[in-house]
């Protein structure tokens, strides 16, 4: 396995998470009641895995390898990702923090949470795109079999060390519940 291709498993996690947050979108748009724990919970899969684990493999290693093998970050695709993982981590804050007030029953915050949480599947879904089809395939081509292994055993420490052991396993037992609650059978 390359590593381009364990970061596009993980951006199918990451999408479903999306469309997860889309329906609980919908929901509190409605005014319906959302489990603040879902909440929380899908804060915490995006901080965790989306942005600390999967973000942390692409800033911390894919990215620095990619510009020592010719592919510059500024004015190229590398600073425009960056750029755009600091957004999402902007929308991710303000979620957060709407959050918290919406747990302590102050459910008028549920437009800032769905704002917040819109405003960032629309950034992730095409960002996920340009990675899989255009930046993935930049290092596929620029980064020696050599490196890509290197590469894969970096991405394993990156799991031991900022995730933990279980907790990836636990993450896919979450998605697997908020699928069955908020998209039901049919996704």
């Amino acid at each position: 396995m390359r590593p381009t291709e364990q970061l596009k498993e993980e951006h199918e996690a990451i999408k479903l998470m999306l469309r997860i947050l889309e329906r609980v979108c919908e929901k509190l748009e409605s005014k319906e009641e959302v489990n603040p724990e879902h909440l929380e919970k899908i804060v915490e899969f995006i901080k965790v895995f989306a942005d600390r684990c999967h973000h942390g493999k692409e800033e911390d290693l894919l990215f620095p390898a990619m510009e020592e093998a010719g592919i510059p970050k500024e004015g190229g695709p590398i600073g425009v990702m960056l750029a755009e993982h600091n957004m999402g981590r902007d929308y991710v804050k303000r979620m957060a923090e709407a959050i918290d007030k919406y747990r302590g029953g102050n459910h008028s915050v549920s437009s800032e949470i769905a704002e917040n949480a819109r405003n960032y599947v629309a950034l992730l879904n095409p960002h996920i795109t340009k990675e899989d089809t255009i930046l993935y395939m930049m290092a596929d081509m620029h980064l020696s079999g050599k490196k890509q292994e290197e590469l894969l055993k970096e991405f394993e420490k990156v799991e031991r060390e900022r995730i933990g052991p279980g907790k990836h396993e636990e993450f896919h037992q979450l998605l697997h519940h908020l699928k069955e609650v908020y998209l039901g059978a049919s996704e």
